[in-house]
């Protein structure tokens, strides 16, 4: 579980922790907009029209849903995009059960969880891209989320207020970044990733040897998060995948 989260309704967060903890998952961080905010105005509103009030960030650390998830894919090997449909499987009920509905990273309109995440927890990107967190790492993600239109939110300004104050980002006083120095192709610039190049190395015999077996070079390369490291079968996943 992630220290500090911040919670605008307790016996709702007991809830979900309860419930999201059988799958390996956990609570990632609640964001509550004021109306002034840009998160205001970005991805807060529900099917039915109606706007969100607030957002419970739904993930993981590390890989702890990892053999969940496999367990349940052996079952169902022929589903297309099967972690984005285990999420959604798992994720969905439990949303509908407090009275939130859920929303993924996969599906349209396009929500801003990198934003929210960075709102949540007081992330910041790392020189990768990803979002950095002061104890996984690199090895973390978001599954989901769920939206609330009506929560107790009494104290939240206070609490986001000293979540910020003590949340540190690692890449601030890692002087070396080695990340940015073990990519073969140099495929991290500060544009953003130049995707063809990762991918057509990916396909060489050193790419299938490297990357593809032990996972990216550059995200292995960080030394913050390293006992959270994802399995060889999950990076496995994830390569193959984007690959």
């Amino acid at each position: 579980m992630v220290a500090n989260v911040i919670a605008p309704d307790r016996r709702i967060n007991s809830l979900l922790a309860g419930a999201l903890a059988a799958y390996g998952l956990c609570i990632r961080g609640w964001v509550v907009p004021d109306g002034e905010s840009p998160l205001a105005k970005a991805g807060l509103c529900l099917a039915a029209g109606e706007p969100a009030h607030a957002v419970c960030l739904v993930g993981h650390g590390g890989g702890g849903f990892w053999p969940i998830f496999a367990a349940w894919h052996r079952l169902n090997s022929g589903v297309r995009e099967p972690l984005d449909s285990w999420s959604k499987s798992v994720i969905t009920p439990i949303a509908r059960a407090v009275g939130g509905e859920a929303v993924f990273p996969s599906d349209k309109p396009w929500r801003p969880f990198q934003q929210w995440g960075m709102a949540a927890e007081g992330l910041k990107a790392s020189p990768l891209g990803m979002l950095i967190h002061p104890v996984y790492g690199l090895w973390h993600g978001y599954r989901g989320a769920i939206l609330f239109s009506a929560l107790d939110v009494s104290g939240w300004p206070e609490d986001v207020a000293r979540l910020r104050q003590i949340t540190t980002h690692p890449c601030d006083s890692c002087a070396t970044k080695p990340c940015l120095t073990r990519c073969p192709v140099d495929a991290f610039k500060p544009d953003g990733l130049a995707v063809t190049a990762c991918r057509d190395h990916l396909n060489t015999v050193a790419g299938q040897q490297g990357c593809m077996t032990s996972g990216c070079l550059a995200r292995e390369a960080c030394p913050v998060g390293q006992t959270y490291r994802y399995s060889a079968a999950q990076i496995r996943f994830y390569m193959t995948a984007f690959a």
